[in-house]
C-alpha cells in the first residue's frame, strides 16, 4: 500500500506552495515588527545566496537568470549523495544514470539536453567543475562531498561560459582552502550494506600558502541480483580524492591547482527485461524483482577510471580590471559489459571501451566598476572521443568461441573550438540595467569510422578470437560550424530587494558525425542507383542545432531575507533538433537484423515553454521553543513541450507521433525543516516531497519504457554538538518504495495484437533501470 499517491503528494504541494506564495506576495505591504534575531539563529535561517552565475559575486536576487543555488550545508542536510539528486530540488530539471552505467549522466534542462551518451556528441548542458567544462558525460555522475555549492542554471549560458551550453549549466563548486587549519571525517552505514567515509582537509603552510586533501570511499552491496552470474546488480565501489594548493604570489596575485582522481569498480549495471523472450527453445518469464536481471555477458569487468587537474590564475591589476585564466586537462577510460537483452543468450552482447581526453584554456578580462560590470573571454579546446564497442549475436554456446556473427564499430570524434565571448551589464540608473553579450563559435570536427565483420566471437579488443570477414564503414570526415549567439537583458529594481527582468539569448550546440554510423546503410537520395560518396557523407554528419530563448521573470528577498523566492516565464523556439537514434541493420542478407547503425538526424523543430517559481522562506522563530526555527523550500516546474516538426528517415512528418524525451509536464518539491537547540547541541529535522510527471524515454512513446508520475519521500533528523565539532544524522530516502524507470533499451515493435517483433537480434530487447529504491543511512561526522 503507497503511502503517497501522485495525486495526494501534488495537492499537498500545491497546498504549501499556494500559502507561501501568498505569504510572498503580501510581505512587501506588511509590516512586521520584530526584535533582532540572534546570530547563531540568524545563520540557521534562509539567507540570500550569492552565486557566481554571471562570473561575478552576486546576490541571487539580483542575478537576471534563473539559477536554483544549494550550498553544501543543505545538500548535507537532504541527504544529497550525487549530483543526479540535485533534480529533486530544481525546476524543469532531469539528471539521471544512463541507461547501462554507473557514472554517466544524462541530463534535460527546459527540454533540452543529450539522452545517448556517445562519443562525438556535445552535451546539451553543460557540466562545470570549478569552473571547468567536462566535455563527456562519462564519469560525470559525481558524487557531493567537499562541495561548496551546486549552481543550476536554465537556458543558454554560452556569453558567459567557456563552452556553449544550449539547454543550460550546472555548476559543482568544491569548499575553498581556509587561513585556518581544518579538518572532517565523516562515516556512513546504511542499507544494503552501506558504508561510505570521506576525509578533508585544508591546512596553511605559510601566510600566503594552503594546501588541501579531500579522500571518499563509497560502497554498497546491490539493490539486486544477477541470476546468471551471481554478482550484485546495482551496487557500489567508488574511490575518490581531490587535492589543491593556493599560493598567494602577491597581495594581487593568486594561483591555485587543483587535482581529482576517481575509480569506479562497481559490477555492470544490467537490466530488467520487462518482457519474456521471443525465440525458442529457452522461456524465460520476467522476473519479480526489477532490480535482478538474467545478463549473461562478463567479456569486461565494468570499470571507469578519471582523472584531470586544473591551474587558475587570478591577477587583480587595480580596482576595476581583473585578468583571470584556467588551465585544464581531463581524462577518463570507461570499460563495460553491456548486455542489451540481459539474458544469458549471446544476443545482442555489447562489450564496450569509452576513451576520452580534453584540453582547454580560457583566459577572461573581468571589469568591475561603479555602474559598469562584465567580462571578455577567450576559449579554446581540443578534445578526443573514441569508442569500441563488439555486438555478438548468436543465441547458445561460449561467448568467446562461438561462430556466429560479431558486429565491430570503432569511432573516434576529435573536437577542436575556439571561441571569444563578452557579456556586460551597465546600470542606466540607480533601478534599471542592461545587459548585452554576444559569442562567437568556431568547431572543428573530425571523424573516423570504422566497421568490421568478425566471425567466430568477439574481437582482439575484448580477448576473443573473432575473425574479420567484411568491412562495413571505412569512413573519414571533417566539418566546421560556426555561430554567433546574441543576448539582452533589461531588468528593473522595483526595491533594493526585488527587481523584474526580461531576457533573450541564444543557443548554439554544434554538429559532428554519428560515430556508430554504418556507411553501408546510407540511402540512395538522388536514386540513380549509386550511393555516392556525398550521399554517405550526408548520412553520417549531422548539423548544428539553435535556440531562442525568451525569458521574463520576477526575483525577491523580503521581510530581512525570511523570505526569497523567483518566479518565471520563458518561451524556446528549438531548432534543427539533433534526434539521435540506432535502427537495426541485416549485413549478411538473411532477412534478421544481426547489427545496428548509428542513424542522427536534425529532424526536429520544437515549441517549449513553461514557468517555474522556487524559493526558501522562515515561517516561524521561536516558536515551540526559544531559538527555533520552522523553514520552508520549494520549487514548481510546468512545461509544455512538443515538436512542430519531426521529418523521419522516410521524408514524412512525424511530429504528432513524437514526443520530447526526459521531459515532464510538471515538477515540484517541497521540503520542511524544524531547527531547535536540543539535548546541549542543535537538532535539525528535513522531510521533503519531490514529484514528477509522466515522461517518455524516447522521442516515440513506449507503454512500457514510458514512466507514470510519481512521488519520492526523503525524511532525515540531525543533531551535532554546540561546538558544531560532532554531529549525527539518519536519513530515509524513497521512504515509500517507489518503482520508477528511469533509463531503458527498446529494440522490439510492439504488435496491435500484445505480441513483439523484435527489430535487432532474437529474443527481443525491452529492458528498463530503475531508481534507488527505499534505503535508510546512518551517519557521524567530526571537525574542527
Amino acid at each position: 500500500m503507497k503511502l503517497c499517491t501522485p495525486h495526494t503528494a501534488r495537492l499537498a504541494l500545491a497546498s504549501v506552495i499556494a500559502l507561501t506564495a501568498g505569504m510572498a506576495a503580501n510581505a512587501q505591504t506588511d509590516a512586521v515588527a520584530s526584535d533582532t534575531p540572534e546570530k547563531a539563529q540568524d545563520q540557521r535561517r534562509f539567507n540570500t545566496v550569492t552565486v557566481t552565475a554571471q562570473r561575478r559575486e552576486q546576490s541571487l536576487v539580483d542575478v537576471p537568470l534563473s539559477v536554483s543555488a544549494f550550498d553544501g550545508d543543505l545538500l548535507a542536510d537532504l541527504g544529497v549523495a550525487d549530483l543526479t539528486e540535485v533534480a529533486k530540488i530544481s525546476p524543469n530539471v532531469t539528471l539521471e544514470v544512463s541507461r547501462g552505467t554507473n557514472t554517466t549522466l544524462s541530463a534535460f534542462i527546459r527540454g533540452v539536453g543529450q539522452q545517448d551518451p556517445v562519443a562525438g556528441f556535445e552535451a546539451g548542458v553543460g557540466l562545470y567543475v570549478d569552473d571547468v567544462y567536462l566535455n563527456r558525460p562519462q564519469g560525470a555522475v559525481l558524487d557531493v562531498y567537499d562541495v561548496e555549492r551546486v549552481e543550476v542554471l536554465r537556458g543558454p549560458q554560452g556569453t558567459l561560459y567557456g563552452r556553449n551550453t544550449i539547454g543550460g549549466a550546472i555548476k559543482y563548486v568544491t569548499r575553498g582552502l581556509t587561513d585556518e587549519p581544518t579538518f572532517e571525517a565523516n562515516v556512513k552505514v546504511g542499507s544494503y550494506s552501506r558504508l561510505d567515509g570521506t576525509l578533508t582537509t585544508s591546512l596553511p603552510v605559510t601566510d600566503s600558502f594552503r594546501v588541501g586533501a579531500a579522500i571518499a570511499s563509497f560502497n554498497r552491496d546491490g539493490f539486486g541480483e544477477n541470476r546468471i552470474t551471481g554478482e550484485e546488480n546495482y551496487n557500489k565501489e567508488l574511490f575518490g580524492a581531490r587535492v589543491s594548493a593556493e599560493l598567494d604570489l602577491a597581495e594581487n596575485f593568486q594561483l591555485r591547482a587543483a587535482a581529482d582522481y576517481s575509480l569506479d569498480k562497481s559490477n555492470a549495471r544490467q537490466g530488467h527485461r520487462l518482457i519474456p523472450d521471443q525465440f525458442p527453445p529457452f522461456t524465460y518469464p520476467v522476473l519479480g524483482d526489477v532490480f535482478d536481471t538474467r545478463a549473461g555477458l562478463n567479456a569486461v569487468d565494468q570499470r571507469v577510471e578519471a582523472y584531470g587537474g586544473s591551474l587558475v590564475a587570478e591577477w587583480n591589476l587595480n580596482d576595476n580590471w581583473t585578468i583571470k585564466n584556467i588551465l585544464a586537462y581531463r581524462e577518463d577510460e570507461s570499460t563495460s559489459p553491456i548486455d542489451f537483452d540481459s539474458l544469458p543468450e549471446a544476443d545482442v552482447d555489447v562489450p564496450a571501451i569509452y576513451e576520452n581526453d580534453q584540453f582547454s584554456e580560457e583566459l577572461q578580462f573581468l571589469y568591475s566598476g561603479d555602474r559598469l560590470n562584465g567580462l571578455i573571454g577567450v576559449y579554446y579546446l581540443d578534445a578526443n572521443a573514441s569508442t569500441v564497442f563488439d555486438v555478438l549475436l548468436a543465441t547458445t554456446g561460449d561467448l568467446l568461441s562461438l561462430p556466429g556473427l560479431n558486429a565491430q564499430t570503432f569511432g573516434d570524434v576529435g573536437t577542436e573550438t575556439w571561441s571569444i565571448f563578452g557579456d556586460f551589464t551597465y546600470d542606466l540608473t540607480d533601478r534599471w540595467s542592461l545587459s548585452l553579450g554576444g559569442r562567437y563559435t568556431e568547431d572543428t570536427r573530425t571523424s573516423l569510422i570504422q566497421r568490421r565483420t568478425y566471425i567466430g566471437g568477439f574481437s582482439e579488443f575484448f580477448g576473443g578470437a573473432g575473425i574479420p570477414i567484411a568491412t562495413t564503414s571505412d569512413f573519414e570526415g571533417e566539418a566546421t560550424f560556426d555561430d554567433f549567439s546574441p543576448r539582452v537583458s533589461l531588468s528593473y529594481a522595483v526595491t533594493p530587494e526585488s527587481n523584474v527582468y526580461a531576457t533573450y539569448s541564444q543557443g548554439f550546440k554544434g554538429g559532428s558525425f554519428d560515430p556508430r554510423g554504418q556507411t553501408t546503410a546510407a540511402p540512395d537520395l538522388n536514386q540513380d542507383g549509386v550511393v555516392s560518396q556525398d550521399e554517405i557523407y550526408t548520412f553520417m554528419q549531422f548539423d548544428p542545432e539553435e535556440v531562442d530563448s525568451y525569458e521574463v521573470g520576477y526575483k525577491a528577498s523580503q521581510l530581512d531575507g525570511r523570505v526569497n523566492y523567483s518566479l518565471a516565464g520563458f518561451y524556446s523556439d528549438y531548432k534543427d533538433v539533433q534526434v539521435p537514434g540506432s535502427i537495426g541493420v541485416d549485413t549478411d542478407g538473411d532477412g534478421v537484423n544481426d547489427s545496428f547503425s548509428g542513424v542522427t538526424t536534425n529532424a526536429g523543430a520544437a515549441t517549449i515553454w513553461g514557468v517555474e517559481f522556487e524559493g526558501t522562506a522562515t515561517l516561524a522563530e521561536d516558536m515551540a521553543r526559544p531559538g527555533d526555527l520552522l523553514n520552508l523550500g520549494w520549487s514548481v516546474g510546468y512545461l509544455d513541450a512538443q515538436y512542430d516538426e519531426f521529418i523521419d528517415a522516410f521524408g514524412n512528418d512525424v511530429s504528432d507521433q513524437r514526443v520530447i524525451q526526459n521531459t515532464p509536464d510538471w515538477t515540484a518539491n517541497g521540503r520542511i525543516s524544524y531547527d531547535t537547540p536540543f539535548a546541549g547541541g542543535n537538532l535539525l529535522l528535513n522531510t521533503q516531497l519531490s514529484y514528477r510527471g509522466e515522461s517518455s524515454q524516447f522521442e516515440v512513446p513506449n507503454p512500457f519504457l514510458d514512466q507514470e508520475a510519481f512521488t519520492l519521500w526523503d525524511a532525515s533528523i540531525r543533531w551535532e554538538t554546540e561546538d558544531g565539532r560532532w554531529g549525527f544524522s539518519l536519513t530515509g530516502k524513497n521512504l515509500t518504495d517507489e518503482e520508477y524507470i528511469v533509463a531503458g533499451y527498446n529494440f522490439v515493435t510492439v504488435n496491435p495484437n500484445g505480441t513483439f517483433t523484435p527489430t535487432l537480434g532474437l529474443e527481443g530487447t525491452l529492458t528498463a533501470f530503475y531508481g534507488d529504491p527505499r534505503t535508510v543511512t546512518a551517519g557521524i561526522d567530526y571537525r574542527f
